[in-house]
């Protein structure tokens, strides 16, 4: 048996997350950016802005073609891949001469580099993904193999959605070096290593420690991270089964060819029906061979579909994100409670934990009253340092979370608007194709009745 479903309504109209203000703060205030740009100091954390990015707003971008080549890997191996050519071009005329580079190519792995530095120069973001590099969830008629013709075809509109989003995106569009990404073909890589994103990239190591350790998750948080995990588990039982559907309805087509194949033999043979034999033969054979364009347009909203599935990632990357801000301020939260401690028992000569001090002092004798005027001293200058930390990582933490929040009620918005066009017309394609159906058969039975 099939295992049970979840609602697919309530994924797509997800359980409200409490908001955190008015987002007139966070993202809409950019969008209501008056033409003259923001400074790089207008956005928090963000070293690599560049005034004016409207520009997006008058230019097309498309990933217009796809073309195989050999050449050398960092090994100095040869390798077979795949470039793609990015095309820009002026919605209207501007005077003087043109910023921008009609075209040029860029692999795949590059597409991943600028999203990778995306991810940590602004981690409240919910990123676009990038579709997939391998095929996943395909019918057995597909290829699976990722320099096939189809597939490339398929990614290539990935890679072009990809753009658009980031173009489309009230912050991301601002990024000079995803403006590089569009303009610049030779050294954009030295470009994007010298910003040192990957010296601000946190371990994995740290991120699990971060999940499991964080005391006081916040509520919002760990129910967006149960909820992109539930969106990820439902569309890839709906991928799944969409596979399993193609399977079968191919199946049926082709078996419509096979009646088209007797029909026509059986015409052969016969003098009075010959005529409404080969008709309904060449109906028949004509309603199996659309099987493989129908199948094809599928794999369009299965796409857009599996971009989905790979947002439910982003989110949880917001998630981690948060988790371990909360982390470290937790850690910084005990270690001044610690320290405030200390120079209290100092303070008083009174020791209420055991500590290796404290035995230390057992064994040794006393410290003298100037030694221990020293350590308060330090102590008090680690407290006062300690209590500016932990103010500025709340003010950071809070400034985050307002932030975060904006862009995810952006990304909700944006996903079910996306998901409900792509559902209503794949639906439409199923009964336009069922009365193609039924439009064969009825031919047929026209044939066959002048008999």
């Amino acid at each position: 048996m099939e295992p049970a479903t979840p609602d697919l309504e309530r994924l797509l109209q997800p359980s409200p997350l409490e908001p955190l203000g008015h987002t007139d703060a966070g993202l809409e205030a950019v969008v209501d950016e008056d033409a003259e740009g923001v400074r790089d100091e207008d956005v928090p954390g963000n070293q690599t802005m560049i005034e004016n990015n409207f520009w997006l707003k008058k230019i097309e971008i498309s990933v217009s073609e796809a073309e195989k080549r050999t050449g050398r890997n960092a090994m100095n191996m040869q390798e077979t891949y795949t470039a793609y050519l990015i095309e820009t071009r002026s919605v209207e005329h501007i005077d003087g001469p043109s910023v921008l580079t009609d075209s040029l190519w860029r692999r795949y792995s590059e597409f991943e580099l600028l999203r990778n530095y995306l991810l940590v120069y602004y981690p409240h973001v919910v990123v676009p993904p990038l579709p997939e590099k391998r095929a996943e969830f395909v019918w057995h008629k597909l290829s699976a193999d990722n320099m096939d013709p189809d597939f490339v075809e398929r990614r290539r509109i990935g890679l072009e959605n990809f753009l658009l989003r980031i173009a489309s995106h009230p912050i991301l569009c601002r990024d000079k070096i995803f403006y590089l990404f569009l303009t610049q073909e030779g050294n954009w890589k030295e470009t994007v290593y010298e910003t040192g994103f990957q010296l601000k990239a946190d371990s994995r190591l740290k991120a699990l420690n971060a999940t499991f350790r964080v005391k006081n998750p916040d509520k919002r948080f760990t129910e967006l991270k149960h909820y992109s995990d539930e969106l990820q588990s439902v569309i890839s039982h709906l991928l799944r089964v969409r596979a399993r559907v193609a399977d079968r309805l191919y199946g049926v087509y082709k078996v419509h060819g096979n009646y088209g194949r007797v029909f026509s033999e059986w015409s052969a043979i016969e003098k009075e029906m010959g005529d409404g034999l080969q008709s309904a033969g060449h109906h028949m054979d004509v309603y199996a061979s659309s099987i493989d364009d129908i199948l094809e347009d599928e794999e369009h909203y299965a796409d857009q579909l599996k971009e989905y599935l790979f947002y439910a990632e982003a989110l949880r990357a917001v998630c981690r994100k948060h988790e371990l801000m909360q982390y470290d301020l937790e850690m910084a939260a005990q270690d001044l409670a610690s320290k405030k401690q200390q120079c209290e028992e100092l303070a008083t000569g009174t020791v209420r934990t055991f500590s290796l001090k404290g035995m230390t002092t057992k064994l040794f004798g006393q410290e003298t009253p100037e030694q221990r005027e020293a350590r308060i001293k330090v102590l008090e200058e680690q407290i006062s340092e300690g209590e500016q930390q932990l103010k500025s990582k709340n003010l950071e933490g809070r400034e985050f979370v307002k932030n975060a929040w904006a862009d995810i009620e952006r990304f909700k918005e944006q996903k079910n608007r996306d998901l409900k066009e792509a559902l209503i017309s794949y639906a439409v394609m199923q009964i336009s194709m069922c009365k193609k159906g039924i439009q064969v058969w009825t031919n047929a039975k026209e044939c066959f009745s002048k008999m």
